[in-house]
């Protein structure tokens, strides 16, 4: 877990703030906000809101107060203590790619399948910059639909000792994944004590929170496990085209989702979350890596601490086929606005391509390189009279060099970023090694971290106790 000690890079005058402000409260009071739960309904009802059918027209007042009993930061707990994470304040936490239903190995673009699903998990867990592989790292289609989320799960819960995400098709499939994260951490009590999981809660924009999700929500709140309440916003298609306009819009979403897990369980741990992008208005196909989705990160982070709340925003988003010079800076945009706004919760962090349809190895490899140099280059110097080594200058001298001095034999290995895929060969040497572009050179880190890997230990007894529910579980499943 990353500690982003830099200033924020915040982009909005108090005028600009003033005016957002009105906007959302004008969303949520005149237009309001549709929820196709009557669970949700009758809370607001009983709440004093105003419920037309499906639509909440709200007191954005009593919205404000809802939001103020969630916490500003949070604890979650991963079956390793080592691993646990920090939610909110300096943290980022950095999670994998989600919900992609292709793989992409190389050359060879396929549907995902559970053999490629646990080797993105091995990814994820070998590679220490990754705080969690999250939970649909790409969707196993040769898996039992009704199922499938109890296999995952307990991929996640074996091969990684790291925190995961739930599953958020239906009620009882959150449901499945609570009782996994009492089985593992030893009883509910000690789930809702520190939460054992993060899950991702969609509004279907614009101004509708559908039943499927919520009734995941509605699971998980009630237990204490974090939800991210997520606006799905593409600029011109989902909301209007300006930016502003689409965060006003962000705002009432999330902020109405918010003020739901709270009226669930009050002081429930939730992040304020923002997948804003945009489309291209010639052919209608999603982008990613976009000035304005860069602008629009900087904006969310800007206004969730307004609101006092931890958020969920950017990660290595790319709208290119493979993994390309394209995949390279439109991930690398996406990821610098990331670290500018100091995101807490980063999902998406590896392996995203294709505007998120595919789950790539190469492209998971090549985002913790990112990752590892933006998380040396938001690392604030440490300025010091030591670290201006006067003493290498008078043992170098005058035109003389520093390889050898005394001040660069004690410091040269952790003086500078190491780079463990980019190559800097010259090119005789590069082509001798058999002239490896960096994609090649990714997959192959990939399979090699993938035929070596080891699973964490695990307690038996507690393995032995989750393969006995699982097996019944999943009988009862897919009867």
């Amino acid at each position: 877990m990353f500690q982003n000690k830099m200033p924020r890079f915040e982009i909005l005058s108090e005028d600009a703030m003033a005016v957002l402000d009105k906007g959302w409260r004008r969303i949520v009071s005149e237009m309001g906000v549709e929820f196709m739960h009557d669970g949700a309904l009758e809370l607001f009802r009983q709440a004093g809101q105003k419920v037309e059918g499906n639509l909440v027209k709200f007191d954005p007042e009593f919205i404000l107060a809802q939001v103020a009993k969630a916490p500003s930061e949070f604890d979650v707990q991963a079956r390793n203590p080592q691993n646990n994470v920090h939610i909110g304040g300096d943290s980022m936490v950095f999670v994998g790619n989600y919900g992609s239903p292709f793989v992409r190995d190389l050359t060879e673009r396929r549907t995902a399948t559970f053999a490629d699903y646990k080797n993105l998990v091995k990814l994820a867990q070998s590679f220490p910059l990754m705080d969690s592989a999250g939970h649909t790292i790409c969707e196993p289609d040769d898996l039992s639909l009704d199922s499938r989320h109890i296999d995952m799960t307990y991929a996640l819960q074996t091969m990684t000792d790291k925190f995961y995400m739930g599953n958020v098709i239906s009620g009882p499939n959150a449901a499945d994944v609570i009782k996994m994260s009492e089985i593992l951490f030893g009883g509910r009590e000690a789930i809702e004590k520190t939460p054992a999981t993060v899950s991702l809660i969609n509004c279907n924009s614009p101004l509708r929170w559908d039943d499927r999700m919520l009734d995941a929500m509605f699971e998980y709140s009630a237990a204490n496990q974090a939800v991210i309440l997520t606006p799905f916003i593409m600029m011109g298609a989902m909301s209007p085209v300006t930016i502003p306009a689409a965060l006003v819009q962000q705002i009432a979403e999330a902020l109405s989702g918010l003020a739901l897990a709270q009226l669930i369980r009050p002081g429930a741990p939730v992040i304020f979350g923002s997948f804003m992008s945009n489309v291209d208005m010639q052919s209608g196909s999603p982008q990613f890596g976009t000035p304005e989705s860069a602008m629009g990160q900087l904006c969310t982070g800007q206004i969730a601490r307004h609101f006092g709340l931890p958020f969920r925003s950017g990660g290595g988003l790319n709208a290119s086929q493979t993994v390309d010079a394209q995949a390279g800076y439109e991930t690398y945009t996406t990821m610098m606005a990331t670290f500018l706004s100091g995101t807490n919760y980063v999902l998406h962090s590896a392996g995203w391509l294709e505007g998120g349809l595919v789950a790539s190895f190469e492209k998971f490899v090549m985002d913790n390189e990112i990752l590892g140099q933006l998380q040396t280059q938001f690392t604030p110097l440490n300025v010091t009279e030591e670290s201006l080594a006067f003493g290498s200058h008078i043992e170098a001298g005058h035109g003389g060099h520093f390889l050898g001095t005394m001040h660069t034999l004690e410091n040269f290995r952790t003086a500078f970023y190491r780079p463990f895929l980019s190559s800097s060969d010259n090119f005789d040497r590069w082509t001798r090694n058999g002239s490896k572009t960096t994609d090649v050179r990714a997959s192959e880190i990939a399979h090699k971290m993938i035929d070596e890997f080891e699973a964490p230990a695990m307690d038996e007894a507690i393995k032995a106790e989750l393969d006995e529910w699982t097996t019944k579980r999943k009988k009862e499943l897919d009867a």
